[in-house]
């Protein structure tokens, strides 16, 4: 939901974007036309962006306060380096550059940005796109200041602004978890051309470290041993095109058998590659779960967290105590129903 959107002197807007689950078709929706599952869930970004007399940008739970920035020969650059703000600096760097097309000035602000995506005191994170959704919340807090009224246009801009600046700091993605993050709820979701856009942006693009031994194994990999790959890729599509129409008939035997095959394809594409999908704590995770239904690693894997269906729903508790006796932390996430949210905030 958009709210408020007229820009006044003296406004603020205050941002919520929420993080997501990916539940089948990781790797395969690198893919242009493989599909994915993608969820939104109840974890958020939450942005606020004021109009001000310099640029000025506070992560207090990152210890980072009032970092000045200023933009040079059309790139950010902020008065602290630190390799955790790439996001954010790409980010800014995109949109002021589609601002300055549309010959609208770009107006100075401060822009404050609080996480519940990562773990309270360690910073880990859970594996919930937060990367993906601070881009969302950088592009569309500043869109915000500069008055861009049509909701669904906005929502597509945002969406295009956002994969740009997320390639140009990852070098690679598909954008589901971006389109989690601005549309909310269940979506069916398949990605445009990466290698096309990574060529459009190859100059002063990188990969990220979180992402860049996964992704690039995989990608050399699909060089190495075709066949095989494209085996993957038939077995992902007919596994998540079933998990879809099992969705649609309320069919829960159907969706934890179709869970069940996505997580062998995947196991078995890490075997091949010599690429460990399941690190030994979400092999725990899909095993325990495998009792009551079938559980599997949620995104690329390698540490991200894991998900698991089950038949009787009375059974979670079971679940959840089963987990904590081997230090697995269930997440209490429900569905984000609502993706973006903008809202106004009058100030004196």
């Amino acid at each position: 939901m958009v709210k408020g959107m007229k820009n006044m002197i003296g406004s603020s807007y205050s941002i919520k974007v929420p993080g997501k689950l990916m539940i089948a078709g990781e790797y395969a929706v690198l893919e242009p036309g493989h599909k994915a599952i993608v969820v939104a869930v109840d974890r958020y970004i939450r942005a606020h962006i004021k109009v001000s007399q310099e640029n000025i940008l506070s992560l207090p739970q990152l210890g980072l306060e009032d970092i000045k920035w200023s933009v040079k020969n059309g790139k950010v650059e902020f008065s602290v380096a630190d390799p955790r703000l790439s996001f954010i600096q790409n980010s800014i760097t995109v949109v002021s550059q589609f601002l300055k097309e549309k010959s609208i000035g770009v107006k100075r602000f401060h822009l404050k940005i609080e996480s519940q995506l990562n773990e309270p005191v360690t910073g880990k994170k859970y594996g919930l796109g937060s990367s993906a959704a601070i881009v969302v919340a950088v592009v569309s807090a500043i869109l915000s200041i500069h008055s861009f009224h049509n909701e669904k246009y906005e929502l597509d801009e945002i969406f295009k602004l956002s994969v740009i600046a997320h390639f140009k700091s990852q070098g690679s993605g598909s954008g589901a978890d971006i389109a989690a993050a601005l549309y909310g709820g269940w979506l069916q979701y398949s990605a445009f051309s990466g290698q096309w856009l990574l060529s459009q942006l190859k100059e002063g693009t990188k990969e990220a470290a979180s992402t860049k031994f996964m992704i690039k194994r995989i990608s050399d990999f699909r060089k190495e041993d075709p066949a095989s790959y494209n085996e993957f890729l038939r077995e992902s599509a007919i596994f998540v095109d079933a998990l879809i129409e099992s969705f649609k008939a309320g069919n829960i035997d159907e969706a934890i058998k179709n869970l069940k095959l996505n997580r062998k394809a995947l196991l078995k594409l890490g075997e091949k590659a010599g690429l460990e999908i399941e690190t030994e704590e979400l092999k725990k995770l899909a095993s325990i779960a495998e009792a009551f239904g079938s559980g599997k690693q949620s995104g690329a894997g390698g540490g991200d967290c894991g998900i698991a269906f089950i038949k009787n729903p009375e059974q979670i508790e079971d679940l959840y105590r089963a987990w904590e006796l081997e230090g697995i932390i269930p997440l209490n996430l429900k569905v984000s129903k609502k993706g973006l949210s903008i809202e106004e905030v009058c100030e004196d």
